[in-house]
Parts: structure tokens; C-alpha cells; sequence
């Protein structure tokens, strides 16, 4: 499976490292980390997660207050708070 980011998803996934990178030096490597990781869950089982609307599926992080959005082909980040 291809994975590709909307423009809105991949400004979000910026601006989330930036953030936690402030917060305390490594975390928005732990953040972006951490999305990779479900990206590459994602890419493998692509219906292993709970359907959001529609054909939309989601994948919680972990240890973020993220979710990945993604019908289809597409991922998008979605800010959880």
C-alpha cells in the first residue's frame, strides 16, 4: 500500500514536531516516530482499525493526542484535543 499525506495532514504532522520539539528536546522526533510506526501498521493492515465515518478509517497513537484519518489510499493527521 502507498501511503500519501494530504497537504493539510503533513503541515499538522510539521507543526505537531515543531510543538512537542518546544515542549522538551527529542519529543518531536518521539512524535514523528511514533507516526511513522502507524503508518507502517497502517500500510500493512489497512482494515485492522475501527471505521471513523463512511469508508474513513482511524488509528489512534499511542502516546499522542493524535489520530491518522484515512480513506482509501490516503492518510490524513487529525489533532485529537
Amino acid at each position: 500500500m502507498r501511503v500519501i499525506f494530504t497537504e493539510i495532514a503533513r503541515k499538522e504532522l510539521e507543526d505537531g514536531i515543531r510543538c512537542y520539539e518546544l515542549e522538551y528536546s527529542g519529543l518531536g522526533y518521539s512524535f514523528k516516530e511514533e507516526v511513522r510506526k502507524a503508518v507502517l501498521r497502517i500500510a500493512r493492515y489497512p482494515q485492522a482499525w475501527s471505521i471513523e465515518q463512511g469508508d474513513t478509517r482511524k488509528c489512534l497513537l499511542h502516546k499522542f493526542p493524535y489520530k491518522l484519518m484515512y480513506p482509501w489510499m490516503k492518510i490524513m493527521l487529525l489533532w485529537l484535543r
